[in-house]
């Protein structure tokens, strides 16, 4: 079995676990989704695929494990332990790692590589994908009403689609930017 499907089984377990803080809906709804823009960008972009496509599945693990809180960093460390267990090599590791650790969008990461680029940029791109999550997210674990979760809402997907660092990624969402733009634009009586 390959390393990139072994990481995928690994992370679709831990989703599939009752001890996973936000169930099984990160997978399908996040995590593919962010995992096949990883892999268009990364070919486009002629970046190191395999990177690209292991820190994808990983970005969130310390999310699904611990929580919110610093998983960028708990997230870093379980992924460098389980590559180390599936005999991955330790450059590569690193490589991994470091994606993760800069792949939040509220953290002020310094992003040297293409690769750390691109997994800041899928993350980003499958939210266009799920906004009825990001609008669960604030109703739920931000206890939002609905005029403050249709604000953050607009707001952080207008941040996301600023904070994109390619044209590439942008091209791959134009179409539902605009219609996010349509759907939250207020119209006043």
């Amino acid at each position: 079995m390959d390393i990139i499907n072994e990481v995928k089984i690994f992370v679709e377990a831990e989703c599939k676990k009752p001890s996973s803080k936000y169930g099984y809906e990160p997978f399908p709804f996040h995590l593919v989704p962010m995992v096949n823009y990883a892999k268009t960008l990364a070919r486009e972009l002629k970046a190191d695929e395999e990177i690209v496509v292991l820190a994808a599945w990983l970005h969130d693990i310390g999310s699904i494990i611990h929580g919110r809180d610093n998983h960028h960093v708990t997230g870093a460390t379980i992924a460098g332990e389980k590559l180390k267990k599936l005999g991955y090599p330790n450059e590569k590791i690193e490589q991994v790692k470091k994606c993760i650790l800069n792949h939040r969008g509220s953290g002020k990461s310094k992003r040297n590589t293409i690769e750390e680029q691109i997994i800041a940029d899928a993350d980003t791109l499958s939210n266009f994908d799920n906004i009825p999550g990001i609008f669960k997210a604030a109703f739920i674990y931000e206890n939002k009403d609905q005029g403050q979760a249709k604000d953050a809402v607009r707001e952080k997907l207008e941040r996301k689609w600023q904070g994109l660092h390619f044209e590439s990624s942008k091209k791959l969402i134009k179409e539902r930017y605009k219609a996010v733009q349509l759907l939250f634009n207020n119209h006043q009586a």
